[in-house]
């Protein structure tokens, strides 16, 4: 029963100690790159809309791979760009037709969940990623509440309080167990 005890002591302080991290990595990374989380190269950004459902869904996180070379771009990939009409928002579309004109190339793009195409044809230099294929979904709704200011206080200051929390415990316990050998006779 003590061995059983011990490793669920330690399976608890390696997962404590191991989301204290996580979330650490997490606030730094994102607060560095001015609010986007970056791991191992790819981006990691929250879908906050309907509009690639059901392949992806609203309040999923996903992984993109920021954009070197547009010319790979083609029908079907998914990419991240600029909206034309307001540049500090990300969309997340479909690429429908792909065209050149006056020696650039513009995408033509469209919301899987979405009848028509975008109203915009959007300009290589808007593209700012491309989709990885890789969702997990509604942990976009968690995500964004860690970056909010009350997220970032919370999930530093909970985990860190649990830890002490455990440390104590496992201290006490300690203690009762070095009390009661001592109130035992040895031979």
């Amino acid at each position: 029963m003590r061995k059983i005890n011990k490793w669920i002591s330690k399976i608890v302080s390696f997962t404590i100690y191991g989301l204290l991290v996580c979330l650490v990595i997490t606030l730094i990374t994102s607060k560095i790159s001015g609010g986007t989380p970056t791991f191992f190269g790819h981006e990691i950004l929250t879908v906050l809309s309907g509009s690639m459902e059901p392949n992806i869904q609203t309040g999923s996180i996903i992984s993109v791979t920021p954009m070197t070379k547009i010319k790979g771009l083609k029908k079907g990939d998914i990419i991240t760009y600029k909206a034309v009409d307001a540049p500090n928002t990300l969309i997340t579309h479909r690429i429908i037709k792909v065209q050149k004109s006056n020696e650039s190339l513009q995408f033509f793009t469209k919301g899987d969940n979405n009848d028509g195409l975008d109203t915009f044809p959007v300009p290589a230099a808007n593209i700012v990623a491309q989709y990885d294929h890789f969702t997990i979904p509604f942990l976009g709704y968690l995500l964004s509440f860690v970056k909010s200011k009350l997220g970032s206080v919370l999930m530093l200051i909970v985990p860190g309080f649990l830890l002490i929390i455990w440390s104590i415990s496992s201290i006490w316990k300690t203690i009762k167990v070095m009390d009661a050998k001592k109130d035992y006779p040895t031979k």
